[in-house]
């Protein structure tokens, strides 16, 4: 497929997660939605639509417990809760990731440590995580990114090792697995989430899994503001707020949830059917999966060589939209330790907490630390990707790429 043409420039429309075009939206969503209205409970401590979502997620997935809440920062917020850190632990993280993961590590008084990731990957690797584990280490939060799944045996010996709880952000990796293994049910939390733009949507809301009985406790109160439902003589146990997702949301999920692997297929599929067409350019590196992994493909990313693409990954973007092919290079403008809240340490009025507590190395932000997060940055280039994405959007791309690859190649 190395000889195919290169693409004519030519109007072509692309699906879109962010409407109906590239969402898998129908008849099954409505229908449970008008029985959410017609039964007038929208509140899931009545209804029966969010426990069914949860209740069907964790057999899918192989948990023996799920709970549902309001979003996907409220999933590793409780998470987080769960393994209860004292202020000043230090929960080691990803460079690369959205504040929604981060911001909740503080709230609960912790540190976020940041891992340097695989420059390819994107992904923290046992190696990296390994660099930055301290005495005040309460837990490990691994982001399997773009759908792709770290090497989460490894990093799991690794916490058992230091006796550290595994957190494992699966946002953008439903249906992601490792050693035939969904995500998600190897570390202690798995956190999901339905905001609009991921495999299956709800607009916004989150899942939680563990196997957990203690952990499942934690969890399912945290949700709750710590009211122990259903317990002889309930209590508001500890400190917690309210992360309940609506029944309509449930609803909406638990129709979804029967999309999913349909979501899941249909984005490998054209996913093996764009690299089989780039394979083989020069300059650029295609994702790489792990022989024991299984890739959801969240976003189709790869990276591009400046040294052998002139103008790297932003001119191959440039260059893109002539053919109505969006593209995103380095993903996120900067590490996440150098927006303001973390550099500046915004936190609560000016009083810095909890940065008052940690270690001067937790959060030395210096960029030799960083070296795979600066190269990666530099050199992905990530394609939008969606179920709704078949042969001719993909055939269309691969034109693209190539016919522009010709003209930027160096020497």
């Amino acid at each position: 497929m190395n000889e195919m043409s290169p693409v004519t420039v030519e109007e072509i429309t692309f699906p879109s997660d962010q409407d109906s075009s590239g969402r898998t939206f129908g008849q099954e969503e409505i229908d449970l939605l008008t029985k959410v209205i017609q039964s007038g409970t929208l509140t899931a401590t009545k209804g029966t639509m969010v426990k069914d979502f949860a209740d069907t997620f964790a057999k899918m997935v192989g948990a023996k417990y799920a709970y549902a809440c309001a979003s996907g920062t409220a999933a590793l917020h409780a998470a987080i809760a769960a393994v209860d850190p004292k202020p000043g632990d230090e929960i080691i993280t990803t460079s690369i990731t959205d504040m929604g993961a981060i911001t909740p590590i503080l709230y609960q008084g912790a540190i976020p440590v940041f891992a340097d990731v695989d420059p390819v990957t994107m992904n923290v690797t046992p190696e990296t995580i390994a660099k930055v584990i301290s005495p005040k280490t309460k837990a490990i939060m691994v982001t399997h990114l773009f759908g792709n799944p770290a090497e989460l045996a490894k990093i799991k010996a690794l916490a058992d090792k230091h006796k550290l709880a595994l957190i494992e952000d699966c946002a953008q990796a439903f249906m992601a697995k490792e050693n035939g293994r969904f995500v998600g049910t190897v570390g202690d939390v798995g956190c999901f989430s339905l905001q609009q733009g991921k495999h299956i949507t709800a607009g916004e809301g989150g899942i939680v899994v563990t196997n957990d009985e203690n952990v499942a406790r934690r969890l399912r109160l945290f949700i709750d503001k710590a009211w122990g439902y259903g317990d002889p003589k309930p209590d508001h146990y500890f400190l917690a707020i309210n992360y309940r997702m609506t029944e309509l949301a449930g609803a909406v999920g638990l129709a979804q949830l029967g999309k999913l692997q349909f979501s899941v297929d249909q984005r490998r599929k054209m996913a093996d059917r764009l690299s089989s067409q780039l394979e083989g350019l020069e300059g650029i590196t295609l994702p790489v999966v792990a022989d024991d992994a299984e890739h959801t493909y969240w976003r189709y990313c790869i990276m591009v060589d400046p040294t052998k693409i002139e103008g790297g990954p932003v001119a191959l973007a440039g260059k893109l939209k002539a053919y109505n092919v969006a593209s995103g290079p380095r993903y996120i403008q900067k590490p996440a330790f150098e927006c303001q809240v973390l550099r500046d340490q915004v936190t609560f009025g000016d009083s810095k907490w909890p940065f008052t507590l940690a270690r001067p190395e937790a959060v030395d932000y210096a960029p030799a630390n960083f070296p795979g997060t600066y190269k990666a940055l530099n050199e992905v280039l990530v394609l939008p990707w969606n179920e709704r994405y078949v042969e001719k959007h993909i055939d269309h791309i691969a034109g693209a790429i190539r016919a522009q690859h010709k003209t930027l190649l160096k020497g």
